[in-house]
């Protein structure tokens, strides 16, 4: 079976915003103690206000990602941010 490391992608991602950001830290948080089976699993326990900002913030590292020719990491978090809404 393969590994799915789409939520260690996101992780990464959040790593870049939680000291300046609450909000960021606490999705972070989430993900650094529990476990989840997928990015499904992980959004269905997100808030509204953890998805939008989530979804904000996705946009922007999808950006750079797009900027620095990272194609697995845009890949990654589109599917992330496919499952938000």
């Amino acid at each position: 079976m393969m590994m799915d490391h789409t939520l260690d992608y996101l992780r990464e991602s959040l790593s870049n915003w939680i000291e300046e950001d609450e909000l960021a830290y606490r999705i972070y948080h989430k993900l650094e103690n529990s476990t989840y089976s997928s990015e499904r699993d992980f959004a269905a326990h997100l808030s509204q206000e953890e998805i939008q900002h989530l979804s904000e913030l996705i946009k922007k590292e999808m950006h750079y990602a797009n900027q620095e020719q990272d194609t697995v990491r845009l890949a990654q978090l589109n599917e992330v941010y496919e499952q938000l809404y």
